[in-house]
């Protein structure tokens, strides 16, 4: 009974991950939150696979840093909240869908292309700039120990990094191989 379940635990989260991905990867080229669901995905992949943590691991540690810097000051808070809201504005305007303009020279199904589905993951996106703003500052702003911790983190990660570096070049000089370049991430 518990394999099953184990199974249809990793099942599920194996077709969420991936499926997670695929979709972020495609929100890359078109509108939407293509890197957060592209993390999501190699997040909710990284419980099964190593490679998938190895690889959220840097994404992870500048996440936080950039959170943290996002918000040390009350200039970058109302710009980002600003960038937010725009995009939330075009993604009214795309669901509103008003006629081409007479200056528009294209054919008129090149004005606000791609309808309402555009418009609703512009708003979408918004919606969730603006939640995850609303959490850095909560968490970072007049901080100094949250800002700190991340800093600590940052510095754990690149240790790690150079013990894994300095490893892998200790590795290939006992093996003698050519290959004396480590290909790891900073």
């Amino acid at each position: 009974m518990r394999a099953a379940t184990e199974a249809a635990k990793r099942l599920v989260l194996e077709v969420l991950g991936w499926s997670l991905l695929l979709v972020g990867f495609l929100a890359l080229f078109l509108p939407g939150p293509g890197l957060l669901l592209t993390v999501a995905g190699l997040a909710v992949l990284s419980t099964q696979y190593g490679w998938a943590k190895r690889m959220t691991e840097p994404v992870k540690v500048h996440a936080w840093r950039a959170a943290a810097e996002g918000v040390e000051n009350w200039m970058r808070i109302t710009l980002s909240t600003l960038g937010a809201l725009t995009a939330g504005a075009f993604g009214a305007l795309w669901i509103w869908s008003p006629t081409p303009p007479s200056w528009w020279m294209l054919p008129p199904t090149w004005w606000l292309f791609g309808g309402p589905a555009v418009g609703i993951t512009l708003i979408g996106s918004s919606l969730l700039a603006l939640g995850l703003l609303a959490y850095s500052v909560h968490r970072f702003h007049d901080r100094p120990e949250a800002v700190a911790e991340v800093k600590r983190n940052e510095r754990a990660y690149r240790a790690k990094v150079a013990r894994r570096r300095r490893a892998h070049l200790r590795l290939n000089r006992m093996r003698g191989a050519r290959d004396r370049v480590w290909h790891g991430r900073v």
